[in-house]
């Protein structure tokens, strides 16, 4: 009997080895998990760190270190090359009011002459007069919210710098008061020194400059790229900044048609607008060739308006989508532009010192 009974509880016995077997190779490819996604987070910090690194070896031959003297102090900044010929792009509060100025790179000092400074845009272009390496030029529109990026500048007094950070939002205005073009806003640290900094895509191509830094200087902004090189066309073409205006006011219709909110509600006298044939009422569709859906769209469009050419303006008027060509002029703002908001850093980072209601008026 004793051995039948012993022999009736089997089952049982083995279910609670089985069990217990099951749990502990559960556990141990649990701990199996944990090491596996330890391993790749690390393996991604490594590529991520490898390839900042390579970034900053390929990129950091064309940054520059920025000497120069304004009415109060001697100034320091950064730039970096944008054609082999020596020309460079920079912050304005760096290359835009200051003069005798030196770019220092490969171990040795070179002078430098301003050839163009824009206080509408937040930038200078300076140039000098030596073979150089220069940056590829990127897309800032390809850029997303949390897309990594990465800059090189020389803060203080140190050496060439790498930081790495994340595009944080594109922003149309900070504190109530408006920039002259979206810029973008980045989670990066920023010293002084640092304004005119390129900020690098992850494939080392510039997609904006560094102009001004926001509190603490734990973040900062950047003027796109494609806006510095609008002024950049405009000074090729003309050996100055034009910036454009037709001469319409919009504001913001209460239902959207063909998802345009941005209705116009003047036509100013004595504007190339004027005698286009473009009416108030009309749902602005786009301008030039930037699409409008919002009434603040038009603060970009605005600043890729180059004076002295033909602008095509698409509106609905009723059921019928229509295209004027307008001649732009010279924007009457290009005589008091704004500029960028308060410095948190003197001579490093553009303040903007913008309007408190948006200009909607390309």
């Amino acid at each position: 009997m004793s051995r039948l009974s012993d022999f009736s509880r089997a089952p049982e016995f083995l279910f609670r080895f089985h069990f217990a077997s099951v749990r502990r190779l559960a556990v141990a490819l649990s701990l199996l998990s944990v090491v596996s996604i330890v391993d790749a987070q690390e393996e991604s910090a490594t590529a991520v760190s490898r390839q900042v690194k390579e970034i900053f070896e390929r990129a950091a031959k064309a940054v520059v270190k920025i000497h120069g003297v304004d009415e109060h102090c001697e100034i320091s900044g950064t730039g970096f090359f944008i054609d082999p010929t020596g020309t460079l792009y920079t912050a304005y509060t760096v290359g835009g009011e200051a003069g005798n100025f030196s770019v220092e790179f490969n171990g040795k000092q070179y002078p430098a002459r301003q050839v163009l400074a824009d206080v509408r845009s937040g930038m200078a272009i300076l140039k000098t007069d030596v073979a150089t390496p220069a940056l590829p030029i990127g897309k800032s529109e390809e850029l997303g919210v949390a897309t990594p990026v990465v800059t090189i500048g020389y803060p203080l007094d140190l050496p060439e710098t790498p930081s790495f950070g994340m595009v944080a939002g594109f922003d149309r205005k900070y504190l109530g008061r408006y920039f002259s073009t979206t810029h973008l806003r980045v989670n990066l640290p920023t010293q002084r020194g640092e304004a005119g900094a390129p900020l690098l895509n992850m494939k080392g191509e510039v997609v904006g400059i560094l102009v001004s830094s926001l509190e603490n200087n734990s973040s900062c902004y950047a003027v796109p790229i494609e806006a510095a090189e609008k002024i950049h066309g405009d000074f090729v073409r003309f050996g100055e900044a034009r910036h454009g205006w037709i001469g319409i006011n919009v504001s913001e219709a209460p239902t959207a048609v063909e998802g345009s909110r941005a209705e116009m509600t003047q036509i100013m006298d004595g504007t190339p607008a004027a005698n286009s044939g473009i009416k108030p009422g009309d749902i602005l569709l786009r301008v030039g060739r930037k699409k409008v859906t919002q009434p603040e769209d038009v603060l970009d469009a605005s600043f890729f308006i180059t004076a002295g050419d033909t602008v095509p303006i698409t509106v609905i008027r009723g059921n019928e989508k229509l295209t004027f060509n307008v001649q732009a002029e010279i924007h009457p703002a290009s005589q008091y532009p704004p500029l960028i908001a308060a410095p948190t850093i003197t001579n490093q980072a553009i303040p903007l010192k913008l309007d408190s209601e948006a200009r909607r008026t390309p």
